[in-house]
């Protein structure tokens, strides 16, 4: 099986070099993207938009033969979400990392710090405790070294999608910040943050596992990460 590995904001294909030799070894073939403006802190990132990264998604998709298993972290997932989207009869399973769908008219992050056009890896103090568990010293230094701005137009653009066959691929949510049981609290209509989950919710099959750590268990927990994964997405 062909498993396209797509990384959130601040990220590129190598956030995924410990995850993907787990998928490797069980024989299938990962492609871990580096998304446009994402190749380096130098790159041109000025005019990249939403719509840019799903389109990126979807040449490698197109370039590929047969079913594709799509596996999105963070930010990623709503990039995953569009993608499949265009190609609904082309995705076998999405596995969301830390992460759900983003529904029609969403954005991933519109409240980050901007800086001189773009949106850097900001300072730890900006993000909740819950996202930093087990990501030591040291991971956050290697993070820090090479985090690569995001284009400020994925992170706010507004998520277009048209096409309900989305709602019938396969989905596996691997919780880690907040556990399943949260989740699935979440997605009770009368919880306050049903809407937040709402898109989750009109997907027929949903699978949800926990792995308990940070908002980056590519780095804090990485085998573990790409072990869930090769469940979720079986032999290949």
């Amino acid at each position: 099986m062909d498993i396209i590995l797509i990384p959130g904001l601040w990220l590129n294909g190598s956030t995924w070099d410990k995850v993907a030799p787990v998928l490797a070894s069980a024989g299938h073939r990962t492609h871990a993207l580096t998304l446009p403006g994402m190749a380096s802190k130098d790159a041109d990132r000025s005019g990249i938009t939403l719509r840019d990264h799903v389109d990126a998604v979807v040449d490698v998709i197109d370039s590929l033969a047969g079913q594709v298993v799509l596996v999105g972290h963070s930010g990623g997932g709503a990039i995953a979400h569009a993608a499949v989207d265009k190609r609904p009869d082309r995705v076998a399973r999405v596995v969301y990392v830390d992460s759900w769908p983003l529904g029609h008219g969403g954005v991933i992050n519109d409240e980050l710090p901007v800086a001189n056009g773009e949106i850097p890896l900001p300072d730890w103090s900006v993000f909740e405790p819950e996202d930093l568990v087990d990501l030591t010293e040291d991971l956050r230094a290697a993070f820090r070294e090479r985090a690569i701005p995001s284009p400020v137009r994925v992170a706010s653009d507004q998520q277009e999608l048209s096409d309900e066959r989305r709602y019938d691929v396969p989905v596996t949510v691997i919780a880690c910040e907040v556990s399943s049981e949260t989740i699935q609290g979440w997605m009770q209509p009368d919880h306050p943050w049903h809407s937040a989950v709402r898109e989750l919710t009109k997907i027929r099959d949903v699978t949800h596992v926990d792995l308990p750590t940070g908002h980056w268990p590519q780095f804090t927990r990485p085998k573990e990460l790409g072990q869930v994964i090769l469940d979720s997405v079986g032999p290949a």
